[in-house]
């Protein structure tokens, strides 16, 4: 094949590559708004229908991103500032405790093997009044505790963009979705040819699957942890449970939660308690991501357990939160392609429903 440069396809190119240069920083935002639109979309459809006739176009579309914004945001929201007001009581606790001199928790010295040793150095170091302000100054650096706490404030404030960002873009999808949708059609018709359609519907059902696949573990983590921690005796069980499935939605965030809920219990005393939900409470979050994420997926994407989690897990690492969805999306568009380069020139293409929705 021989390819023919000339000046207007130069400049085509290079104002492309302008472009995405440009756009680079915006991709999360881009491609978050992108996953809630797709895996929204009927829903939309149907909001739009019933209130076509009493509201503009323009009115519907920024009603309908109120409400994700609140259904998506409202209970992480939730979730982070409960876990922040049982964070800060239990500082309070621990500056009370270390006024008077915090003892040795009975459980440490019945540990084999290092358990008196540790029990003889908690004395040494924490038993007497002030002993961990104590300690933790003669080891704290201030200027790495400046520092993290700098990024920490640098990590928030894109993420606070990037949400506005999203929140923006998801308002213009909603508005002009369907004339998006046609133009996306006829240009990936262009460059790709007759499996257009049957390409961005595999994709459409990826991305529905993936995004379904977040709630069902959000509400498993949630129903297994509450009656976990009410098994274990954990003071107010539906509150710690709505916190741990909540922060479930994104992986490994939740184990911070079941490790404030251990840490509280163990500084009362109920160590027995702080054990048995730690334990019970990780596992749950493990078979959450590991093994119900992947389940729940595998219908939209039609991939095996373990490619599902692959692409769940590479997906996040590259991308973050929305790499969880756009993950199996990729590695299912991915199977497509390879499966269409593997069939010979006499094999029809396999055919593909598309689903027709109101």
């Amino acid at each position: 094949m021989q390819v023919r440069l000339t000046a207007p396809g130069l400049l085509g190119a290079l104002v492309l590559v302008l472009a995405a240069w440009m756009l680079h920083g915006f991709l999360p935002a881009l491609l978050v708004a992108g996953v809630a639109a797709v895996a929204s979309w009927p829903l939309y459809r149907r909001f739009a229908a019933l209130l076509r006739r009493r509201m503009s176009r323009g009115a519907i579309s920024l009603l309908f991103t109120v409400l994700v914004a609140a259904l998506v945001l409202g209970p992480l929201i939730f979730a982070c500032w409960a876990l922040l007001a049982k964070a800060s009581a239990l500082l309070v606790e621990i500056a009370a405790a270390d006024r008077r001199g915090i003892g040795v928790p009975a459980w440490l010295e019945s540990v084999p093997l290092v358990g008196a040793s540790l029990a003889e150095h908690w004395r040494g170091e924490l038993a007497h009044p002030g002993g961990l302000w104590a300690w933790a100054q003669q080891r704290a650096d201030a200027a790495a505790l400046l520092a993290w706490i700098q990024g920490f404030g640098e990590f928030m404030g894109r993420q606070l963009v990037i949400i506005g960002l999203a929140l923006l873009t998801l308002f213009f999808l909603y508005q002009e979705g369907d004339s998006l949708a046609r133009q996306l059609k006829r240009a990936l018709r262009h460059f790709v040819g007759g499996r257009a359609e049957a390409y961005a519907e595999v994709a459409t059902r990826a991305v529905r699957g993936s995004a379904n696949s977040m709630l069902v573990v959000a509400l498993f983590v949630g129903l297994a942890a509450g009656i976990a921690f009410a098994i274990a005796g954990v003071p107010q069980p539906v509150t710690w449970a709505a916190i741990t499935g909540l922060l479930a939605l994104v992986p490994f965030v939740g184990y911070g939660a079941v490790a404030a809920l251990a840490l509280e219990l163990a500084l009362a005393g109920a160590s027995a308690a702080a054990l048995l939900s730690l334990a019970l409470g990780s596992a749950i979050l493990f078979c959450g991501d590991k093994i119900v994420r992947p389940l729940a997926a595998r219908d939209g994407t039609h991939l095996g357990f373990v490619w599902i989690l692959m692409g769940c897990l590479g997906g996040f690492q590259a991308l973050g939160l929305v790499g969880v969805v756009i993950g199996p999306v990729v590695l299912t568009l991915a199977r497509e392609l390879w499966t269409e380069c593997l069939r010979t020139p006499d094999e029809a293409p396999a055919p593909v429903t598309l689903v027709r929705r109101a």
